[in-house]
């Protein structure tokens, strides 16, 4: 290699010699960092600890760390632009109030959010690094070496990865690092790669980077039966639920539950709206067992949202000041606790385990019944759906006045979620442009019952909190004086949202709606 690079450059050592180094890729559960194309590192070396956050381009931002390397709990050169002042290293899973603090914090807020970042893969290994001079003696481009092998969990050999090369451009010098790709091209033993040390390892351990999400994923035929097709729909979610199950008893994030319950919600909503297709009993039992599961985690969900929410509607208190909500912050957090636990006891109980073997079970096992009906093809199944679910939207709607009661509106966002979820269930049998469009008019008229309901419901919330602190002698005077301005804010933004639901509505009912509608329903032949 370097008698090939010597054709066009000195070749020399770098900067730093070569070193030895654990290296812990990290990223959220769901891959955010991964899917705009960055990758997160805590890079352990004898005396050092840091991130190190690079992208297709090259090394972005560092953050120096302290302390020994970091552990897991279950579940050119590199740039100094951005490096912060030393902190203890995290210990995986973490949120990003254990970061440092600094450009690479807030690089990453932005991305991940609420999520933890996790441990998707270790290695180890030693890596060099090589210098291309030009005939100045200017460094043009530089060249990381890394031999890694991943960690056993056995005592003996470990298993070794892939030599990775990478090229690193040089500011002012894009075409000298042009010029030494194309020389590696041409080197025996060098062999372009489009995969990364990170797919590497994670192969190596049975993995892939985008192995969970939390969308609707199927790919559907107009042709299969549709009783094959709710059945798949339906073992996806429970396998998005189990997927989830860990993080939620962990805490490791607030996501993991807002996932599970989406899995949950999109349940009851088929064996609703798709339930026909399902031997009766089927449907009739776990119709009732799912509004159970719903019913157990609606009490955590509703206080995360609460305490995501607090700050910025603390910042925006005209009358109080933020620092007055911090008795309701404690009271919360502490009710959050006793919510978690409880939510555990039922995740972990022996109705839990039986439900979701059952299911499972239910939804693999083929089951005769001479009675059940003919199954429809799975195209005839999805218009005839979406049609019953989007003229129930258009009646419902359009009979909602400006004195129609709040319960209206409540019950008009409940199809609207029956409406998106049969979108999104059959969406791999749809035109991919018409079905953004109509779930983006959809979801706008969405947000705006779910503004006007969710303002409803913290309202009463805070009323109720403000009098069981107040009966826990937990409630001084300046922070319910804040608590009442929050609902204040709350009934000025209800009030909003009641006044934009007409619009947002027509937008959705009119015309083009309806053309869209038709798009999406029309018969389908091929197979």
């Amino acid at each position: 290699m370097r008698a090939q690079l010597s054709t066009s450059f000195t070749v020399t050592d770098g900067d730093r010699p070569a070193r030895r180094a654990r290296r812990i890729w990290l990223d959220t559960f769901d891959w955010r960092l991964y899917r705009v194309g960055l990758t997160l590192q805590h890079v352990t070396e004898r005396n050092t600890s840091e991130l190190v956050l690079t992208s297709t381009d090259g090394p972005q931002l560092t953050a120096t760390l302290n302390g020994p390397a970091s552990t897991t709990s279950p579940a050119g050169p590199a740039s100094t632009a951005g490096t912060t002042s030393p902190t203890r290293a995290p210990r995986w899973p973490a949120r990003i109030e254990a970061l440092p603090a600094g450009p690479l914090k807030n690089r990453l807020a932005k991305i991940i959010g609420n999520r933890a970042l996790l441990a998707v893969a270790t290695a180890t290994g030693q890596t060099s690094e090589l210098r291309l001079l030009n005939p100045d003696q200017k460094t043009v481009v530089r060249l990381h070496v890394d031999t890694l092998t991943r960690p056993g969990t056995q005592p003996g050999p470990r298993d070794p990865l892939p030599a990775w090369l990478s090229v690193s451009e040089v500011r002012g010098y894009q075409p000298a690092a042009r010029r030494a790709r194309r020389l590696l091209a041409t080197t025996n033993g060098v062999t372009a790669s489009r995969q990364t040390p990170l797919d590497a390892a994670l192969e190596a351990t049975g993995r892939h980077a985008l192995d969970y999400s939390g969308k609707v994923d199927l790919r559907l035929r107009p042709a299969m039966p549709g009783r094959e097709a709710v059945k798949t729909l339906l073992l996806q979610q429970l396998d998005t639920l189990e997927a989830n199950l860990n993080g939620v008893l962990h805490d490791t994030d607030p996501e993991f539950l807002h996932d599970l319950r989406i899995a949950i919600r999109r349940t009851r909503s088929a064996l609703k709206l798709l339930g026909d297709q399902l031997p009766g009993e089927l449907t009739l039992r776990f119709a009732s067992e799912f509004r159970w599961l719903g019913d157990i985690t609606t009490p955590l969900r509703d206080l995360d949202v609460q305490l995501e929410e607090l700050p910025a509607r603390a910042a925006g208190l005209v009358a109080a000041q933020p620092a007055d909500l911090e008795p309701f912050r404690v009271y919360l957090t502490g009710r959050r606790a006793a919510a978690r636990r409880a939510l555990n006891r039922g995740l972990r109980s022996d109705r839990f385990a039986t439900v979701l073997g059952d299911w499972r079970k239910a939804l693999l096992v083929p089951r005769a019944n001479r009675r059940s009906p003919a199954s429809p093809r799975t195209g005839d199944l999805a218009a005839d759906r979406t049609r019953r679910a989007y003229h129930k939207v258009i009646r419902m709607g359009a009979a909602i006045t400006d004195d129609s009661p709040a319960e209206s509106l409540h019950t008009l966002r409940k199809r609207c979620k029956e409406l998106r979820y049969v979108l999104e269930f059959f969406a791999s049998l749809h035109d991919p442009q018409v079905q953004r469009a109509m779930v983006g008019d959809l979801k706008r008229l969405q947000d705006c019952l779910g503004e006007f309901q969710d303002c409803e419901v913290q309202q009463h919330e805070i009323q109720s909190l403000a009098a069981a602190m107040l009966a826990r002698q937990a409630a001084p005077a300046p922070a319910l004086l804040a608590m009442g301005e929050l609902a204040g804010q709350l009934g000025r933004r209800q009030q909003q949202a009641r006044a934009e639901f007409a619009g947002r509505f027509a937008g959705f009912a009119g015309s083009t709606g309806r053309r869209r509608l038709d798009a999406l329903t029309a018969p389908r032949t091929s197979a």
